[in-house]
């Protein structure tokens, strides 16, 4: 009897228990959704308060009225922080119009504009349009500013930046030559911003460092690339086929044997070694283009007064991932070729 007790009561408590939990869950999950009613009811009032404050200025200033830029610049920061980045695009690019209109097509006011942009189109990985807008503040950077001014230089190693990243991770689904040619592009970007700048009397050589070792690094996956590709998928400097004359004897109509000659098309065996040396001299191009990177670097780091130890170690941590890859290509096309 006390058993059956017991287990009476044991039974009792695990229902009174279960019970308790289950009215607790019940609880906590009105309030979570309460809550989230109430943040959905807040985020609605506040859209339609940011939009009201648009439409009031459109109505009493006009569509292209400066003040928009502000009303829409924050109505796309609530966007973004909401992370809806498509409508935060919406609003970005129809403050970029209103900037180009009221501005001109080179203006100082577009730049914050277009890093909105970049940077939501970027979250949205909307990759095309992130190019094309990185295309865009290059230009209008290069516009506004002088070559040695440090907005310049510094708009010059964000494009620079981008390029490689989108030439490293393909972002934009290209061909393997069309990359190439992505990456031999940049390379010669940042060749003509060195070279000029090296001409300029009295520029600090210290404000190359990063455009220098950015093309070190574009160089050096071209390098890579060129490596990896098979000989043949180069271009070779001969001729692929040459024209042979070949000779059979045959009967004529009346029994006799004479001879008869034809001329035919065949692969000209010297081709596929002008291959190999296309890809030869295209390997030892990036990697003297490495190299003399390498002897920049290293000529800024010995010759400057400037430079904080930081600087300078960090100097010396590039020059050796720089001779480190650099050699592994060396040998890599010694055995190659």
């Amino acid at each position: 009897m006390k058993t059956k007790f017991f287990q009476s009561l044991l039974i009792a408590l695990l229902l009174t228990t279960s019970a308790a939990i289950s009215a607790q869950d019940t609880e906590a999950e009105e309030q979570s959704s309460a809550v989230e009613e109430a943040r959905a009811l807040e985020i609605s009032q506040e859209l339609s308060a940011r939009q009201a404050a648009i439409e009031n200025i459109q109505s009493d200033l006009g569509i292209y009225d400066p003040s928009l830029l502000e009303a829409y610049g924050d109505m796309g920061r609530f966007y973004a922080e909401l992370e809806d980045y498509e409508n935060a695009v919406r609003l970005y690019s129809e403050a970029l119009q209103i900037a180009r209109i009221n501005t001109g097509l080179y203006s100082h006011e577009q730049i914050p504009i277009l890093d909105s942009l970049i940077e939501n189109n970027g979250r949205a990985s909307q990759w095309e349009e992130v190019d094309d807008l990185q295309e865009l503040y290059y230009l209008i950077n290069s516009r506004l500013y002088e070559l040695t001014d440090q907005e310049y230089l510094s708009a010059a190693e964000i494009y620079g930046a981008w390029k490689l990243r989108l030439v490293r991770e393909n972002l934009l689904d290209q061909s393997g030559f069309s990359l190439l040619n992505t990456a031999e592009d940049l390379s010669l970007f940042y060749e003509r911003i060195i070279e000029s700048l090296e001409l300029v009397p009295g520029f600090r050589r210290e404000e190359l460092l990063t455009i220098i070792y950015g093309k070190s690094q574009t160089d050096l996956t071209l390098a890579r690339s060129v490596a990896a590709t098979p000989y043949t998928a180069f271009q070779g400097t001969e001729n692929q086929f040459i024209s042979q004359v070949r000779c059979t004897n045959v009967r004529n109509s009346q029994g006799q044997v004479v001879r008869q000659c034809f001329t035919v098309q065949v692969e000209n065996p010297r081709y596929r070694l002008s291959q190999r040396d296309a890809k030869q001299f295209a390997l030892q191009r990036h990697t003297r283009d490495i190299s003399r990177a390498i002897a920049k670097l290293e000529g800024i780091r010995t010759s400057s007064s400037e430079l904080t130890i930081g600087q300078k170690q960090q100097i010396d941590v590039q020059i050796g991932e720089l001779v480190t890859e650099s050699e592994q290509l060396v040998r890599s096309s010694r055995r190659l070729f």
